[in-house]
């Protein structure tokens, strides 16, 4: 079966360049040229989106906010901007990985790949017990404190992964950062800092703190 990819960009001869390319290449691709398009075709359940920032009725970055939360395959940036601030923003609502145009299409093809392994590798255990209750269901993406469910963003469940599959051991932000969206990924590792603070929020409203341990001057680690 065809590896489904979502291509959104407001550029025409860019649009149809990439949908040649990535239909060369033994994908099955959906165009559209603009935000709100976009947006209804997540009903296709694309296994991996390329998302233009500056497009004109509703910008990339609203588009991934408003699908983050029901997709969880990746989302990558396609744009022509290049400030650091920029990038902390798109990775702050859930992007995986930001590329800079111009940008030579077989990068941009090695990239999809890259992300697609990366998400075929995650489907295996399913769940695993904590303290103070809570467990990981891996295959869900779901956290659970007793029978209640915590659902939280797709970088966020990343993180929680990373770090409850190697609970106790510590991991600063440059190697969580490395892990979560890879070593070719343009970035900057305080976004890790911001991501487990809203981790701690939700985890916290439900009473239960340091299940992520902050080991000062070091990293983070995962309470046994």
């Amino acid at each position: 079966m065809k590896e489904k990819i979502l291509i959104a960009d407001d550029e025409e001869d860019i649009l149809t360049m990439l949908k040649d390319y990535f239909e060369i290449n033994d994908y099955e691709v959906f165009a559209v040229s603009c935000g709100e398009d976009a947006i209804k075709k997540i009903s296709v359940n694309p296994d991996i989106i390329l998302l233009d920032i500056s497009m004109p009725d509703t910008d990339g970055i609203e588009v991934c906010k408003k699908i983050r939360n029901s997709v969880s395959c990746p989302i990558i940036f396609l744009t022509a901007r290049t400030e650091e601030n920029d990038k902390i923003t798109g990775f702050g609502c859930g992007a995986d990985d930001y590329v800079v145009k111009p940008f030579s299409f077989d990068e941009l093809g090695a990239r999809v790949k890259a992300h697609l392994r990366r998400e075929n590798r995650k489907i295996f255990s399913h769940n695993i017990k904590f303290s103070n209750g809570i467990s990981v269901d891996y295959n869900e993406k779901c956290l659970y404190i007793g029978n209640t469910p915590v659902y939280f963003a797709k970088k966020e469940f990343e993180i929680i992964e990373f770090l409850s599959r190697n609970p106790g051991q510590i991991f600063d932000k440059e190697t969580i950062y490395e892990k979560i969206w890879g070593f070719d990924s343009e970035g900057d590792n305080s976004v890790i800092t911001e991501h487990i603070r809203r981790i701690r929020s939700k985890i916290n409203y439900y009473g239960i703190n340091n299940i992520i341990e902050t080991v000062w001057g070091v990293g983070y680690k995962w309470k046994k």
